[in-house]
């Protein structure tokens, strides 16, 4: 989901832009959680807990070759053992090039970068002079969802050899401007950009829908399947909710501020209790630019406050250059200075950034129905969303992360409560209208007794309302403004929230805290934050000969919703796992104290599996990638207030130290966590569906080979990766995200 820097992958536009002063934790209070004992694993106690629960998942080609190097354990023709949950060998760290699982799985390339969705669309030659992406398969595969289908093509829950996947395609592969692995020569590295190579790069970007089958245990995708789609950023999608119509959204090609082309940057996804799919905006901002006297033509208004706040400085570069490429609103959508004379924006795109950063709901079953980004959900740096366990006669309650650093975690509320008739609506986009366009937004404190606040971002909030550093004007300021909202309502600043799941069991909420290069014992500069109880760890992990400062391998935080459950205003929390090697101090870093089945850094995708109730944590790492690849884990959680409270103290320039109290689930032991997969070369491990037996788990690989120098895209010897064509998958031999199947050559289900 990122880009390699110092410590881990953070894409270049994923800057600092939190400047508030919102408190940071300076006095510790003592634990108020009791120890409870840690859920005990197991198939039967899993499908208890499993009843009632709604899952969230994670972001055929020319040959489906295995491309795991693992043998079949010996004696296949024995029954196999009775099933027990992780009771898989755990993998090795790796740094090959290749997918790694466990002995007794296979891992099939199912899906990659180029592949053909329509009969019609040539096979994909992977040497640069591929076109027509808009039917094509995009590029860095992310969160992703399975939906099982019925014969006729609508939901199923018990359908395991045939579904939709809808995956996310966040970004491109690319150095200076250019995605140089699409392009034939490596594209063009200068202004202005080619026409050709910025309809290539925005088609590239978006979402795809593919219909999948198994036949005699082997999956593929169907390339001529009605149901086949993409969306890109020329595809119409509706603004709904509150913001729909509000002069922040009104632009040239939408003078109403009711739509926008496109939806950018889509990394995390949810899924609906009524069967429809939600993607996440991410890191959009860095897509536009605007000029550098921009400032000026706004008058200095508060539009500038808001567009700083969101990472756009006037006069900053966007990533790709894509307002080059010529003079069609297409392209020049992308530079969103003043140019007009109206005083609303309709003549120009001065307000086309405010379209993007929020939850996007599509059907995946039915193409007609209007694809909608949900402004109630308020609009950030979207990863997933994740719905609490529905309760009929209760709201729903939305949990979301804004992914960058020192940001804030979000909860949505719904207007409308649960009606059991609405798992199985007649139209599912309506259904979305009922519970998504109306609600309250909420943005988590968390205290240092181990206790937190839900506040609500309304401007009937005097601390909003009162602001002096952003003046709102209404609701939909506030929605498309949360960031500054969060600020002004003194939420906690946090390492990175990525994605989020909920526990099919218990019902808690977990997130993943990527890194921090900027936590600091004694911050120096706005854009660094102290230790506190929910980010407590400060430290230096040196990669080979270069220091990693901050908290560079970050942790996943649990939350426990008060007595009111969805519409609780108070919680309680703990650390669920903290990111570490295994050799490292663990009186400091290594608090989960992991071992080398175990260690991990940088967690990033998140979801629990709804037929066994595996927590699948995938990483995005820069940090430990000198030893290993990036990877994903198995876990088996306990609850909130398993462990144990632990102070950590840092010394001070002035020779006084610095106390955190922190509080840490459950050790982490051999039955409870282990590692079950390690990526190809420069890959992120993301995204995560399966099918509703639980035997067949859908995995996307990102990015392989990330770190190859453009000018080296003619030399395959110079690739940092070839993955997957050195598994015997398409053609060519320049890297490709891709999609792949893991299953289980005793039929079981996976994680067992």
């Amino acid at each position: 989901m990122n880009k390699p820097t110092d410590l881990a992958r953070i894409d270049h536009h994923d800057i600092d832009t939190n400047v508030s002063s919102n408190e940071q934790f300076s006095t510790v209070l003592e634990a108020r959680l009791s120890r409870r004992s840690l859920l005990r694993g197991g198939a039967a106690t899993a499908a208890s807990a499993l009843l009632g629960a709604i899952g969230l998942s994670g972001c055929g080609g020319s040959d489906n070759d295995d491309v795991t190097t693992v043998p079949n354990p010996p004696g296949g023709t024995n029954p196999p053992p009775a099933e027990k949950l992780l009771g898989f060998t755990a993998v090795s760290k790796s740094l090959a090039d290749t997918v790694v699982v466990p002995a007794g799985y296979t891992a099939t390339v199912l899906y990659a970068l180029g592949d053909p969705l329509t009969a019609s669309t040539p096979a994909f030659k992977n040497d640069g002079t591929d076109t027509d992406f808009e039917n094509r398969a995009g590029d860095h595969h992310d969160g992703m969802e399975f939906f099982a289908l019925s014969a006729s093509n609508g939901p199923a829950t018990t359908v395991n050899d045939r579904g939709v996947l809808v995956m996310n395609h966040e970004a491109t592969t690319d150095e200076k401007l250019s995605s140089f692995f699409v392009h034939a020569n490596g594209g063009t590295m200068s202004l202005p950009r080619p026409a050709a190579e910025v309809d290539k790069e925005m088609a590239l970007h978006g979402l795809s829908v593919v219909e999948v089958r198994a036949a005699s245990g082997k999956w593929s995708y169907v390339k001529d399947s009605s149901l086949n789609r993409r969306v890109h950023q020329q595809t119409d999608i509706e603004l709904s909710g509150p913001v729909r119509g509000n002069a922040l959204v009104v632009t040239k090609y939408s003078t109403g501020g009711t739509k926008i082309r496109g939806t950018l940057n889509n990394c995390g996804t949810g899924r609906t209790p009524w069967n429809t799919y939600l993607s996440g905006e991410e890191n959009w901002s860095g897509y536009f630019t605007r000029a550098s006297t921009d400032d000026a033509a706004r008058g200095n208004d508060k539009s500038v406050t808001s567009l700083k706040r969101y990472g756009r400085d006037a006069g900053a570069a966007s990533r790709h250059g894509w307002e080059t490429g010529g003079s069609e609103d297409k392209y020049q959508r992308w530079n969103i200075s003043k140019k007009g004379t109206s005083v609303d924006g309709s003549d120009d795109y001065r307000n086309e950034m405010n379209g993007m950063g929020y939850i996007v709901e599509m059907d995946a079953f039915d193409k007609s129905k209007a694809i909608k980004k949900r402004t109630a959900l308020g609009r950030f740096a979207h990863e997933s969303a994740v719905f609490g366990k529905p309760v009929v006669g209760q709201p729903l309650a939305v949990y979301m992360g804004d992914d960058s650093r020192n940001e804030y975690i979000y909860k949505f509320v719904s207007t409308a409560v649960w009606a059991a008739a609405d798992a199985t609506p007649a139209d599912r986009v309506a259904t979305g209208d009922k519970y998504l366009d109306s609600g309250k937004l909420y943005v988590a404190k968390f205290n240092a007794d181990g206790t937190g606040q839900w506040i609500e971002l309304s401007i009937a909030n005097p601390l909003i309302a009162a602001y002096a550093g952003y003046k709102f004007a209404d609701q939909a300021d506030v929605l498309v403004n949360a960031r500054l909202a969060g600020d002004a309502v003194g939420a906690t600043k946090m390492d990175r929230p990525e994605w989020c799941s909920v526990h099919p069991g218990t019902g808690e909420i977990y997130f993943t805290l990527t890194n921090n290069s900027n936590r600091r014992v004694e911050p120096s500069g706005s854009s660094q934050a102290a230790p506190d109880a929910a980010n407590p760890r400060v430290y230096t992990d040196m990669k080979g000969t270069s220091a990693q400062q901050g908290n560079p391998n970050g942790h996943v935080i649990r939350v426990k919703e008060g007595s009111a459950g969805s519409t609780a205003a108070t919680f309680s929390w703990d650390v669920y796992l903290f990111g570490a090697e295994s050799g490292a101090d663990g009186s400091k870093v290594n608090l989960s104290g992991l071992t080398a089945d175990q260690d991990f850094s940088s967690p990033d995708g998140l979801a629990f599996t709804p037929s066994t109730g595996i927590c699948w944590i995938q990483t995005d790492d820069g940090a430990y990638t000198d030893v290993t690849n990036c990877m994903m884990l198995a876990g088996l959680p306990g609850q909130v207030g398993d462990g144990k409270k632990v102070s950590l103290s840092y010394p001070r320039a002035n020779g006084s130290n610095l106390t955190v109290d922190t509080y840490v689930g459950k050790a982490a032991t051999a039955d409870t966590l282990k590692r079950f997969l390690v990526g190809p070369v420069g890959s992120e491990i993301t995204g995560i569906a399966e099918t509703p037996d639980g035997k067949a788990l859908f995995i996307n690989i990102q990015h392989p080979g990330e770190g190859t120098a453009a000018a080296n895209v003619a030399d395959p010897t110079k690739y940092t990766s070839q993955w997957p064509s050195n598994a015997g998958y398409g053609a060519g031999k320049r890297p490709r995200s891709a999609t792949i199947v893991i299953t289980k050559n005793d039929g079981g289900r996976i994680g067992t």
